[in-house]
């Protein structure tokens, strides 16, 4: 019997989002700009109409979205959800557990960024729901939309010393957790890529052992509603950090 589920397709991350609606000091409404250091995201959008505005090396981008279409960004590129209306995303996240882990850096003013305990400080919701945490997220989203828009203005106007100083200075943010992060990808994206190639090797060798533990799996959010970086967050949960105990096909030994 296997106790914990296996990971979702490649170990991914899944949550829905439903964009804020708070007007920022550009007069959009919308979430918290940021970027990933080493997890590509891609939304999937469910429903109403919006916007990924992007930072990154090929300047800005503005990508309208609507129900049906799908954008995702790679690490380094920072983006924006902006609501235009009841939008409404799924989101799938490259290795599953990082970016909860601190994957994700907000584009606060220099200064913050240059103050890790500052910075902290800024980020973290006092709860996960309630007035407290709305009030929370909201002055999170505004400090990340102030250190934003000089960004965008420089990468307009041809320069991208500030963008890549930002890129730098994210970077030196997280330095201190990558200990943490290589133990979840190992556990996690890692050991689903060495399940495959042990699957393969079994099939080359005419063995169908693994398949006797197929299995079928279905889980709910659990938790509604959250403050997230982009919007209100439905969050799950399937066991993927602790996909290393999943009972399946020996892993390859990695370096």
């Amino acid at each position: 019997m296997v106790s914990v589920p296996p990971p979702l397709p490649g170990a991914v991350g899944l949550s829905h989002l439903s964009a804020y609606p708070w007007e920022a000091a550009d007069g959009v409404c919308g979430g918290s700009p940021h970027l990933h250091l080493v997890c590509t995201e891609a939304y999937v959008v469910t429903g109403g109409r919006g916007a990924v505005q992007t930072l990154g090396p090929d300047g800005y981008r503005d990508i309208p979205l609507a129900e049906g279409s799908v954008a995702w960004f790679t690490p380094g590129t920072v983006h924006r959800m902006v609501q235009g209306g009841e939008l409404r995303v799924t989101v799938l996240m490259q290795n599953d557990g990082l970016p909860e882990a601190g994957d994700a850096v907000f584009t606060f003013p220099p200064a913050v960024l240059a103050d890790p305990e500052w910075y902290a400080s800024e980020a973290r919701l006092p709860a996960r729901s309630g007035p407290e945490a709305e009030r929370a997220a909201r002055r999170r989203r505004d400090l990340a939309v102030e250190g934003y828009l000089p960004l965008r203005e420089a990468l307009q106007a041809g320069d991208d010393g500030p963008f890549l100083a930002f890129q730098r200075a994210a970077a030196r943010l997280v330095r201190d957790q990558v200990p943490r992060w290589r133990e979840l990808w190992r556990s996690g994206a890692l050991a689903a890529a060495e399940r495959t190639g042990a699957q393969l090797d079994a099939l080359e060798a005419g063995s169908a052992d693994h398949l006797t533990g197929a299995g079928s799996y279905d889980m709910v959010p659990v938790r509604r509603g959250g403050y997230g970086m982009c919007g209100r967050r439905d969050e799950y949960e399937p066991g993927l950090r602790a996909a290393s105990t999943w009972p399946d096909a020996p892993r390859r030994p990695h370096a």
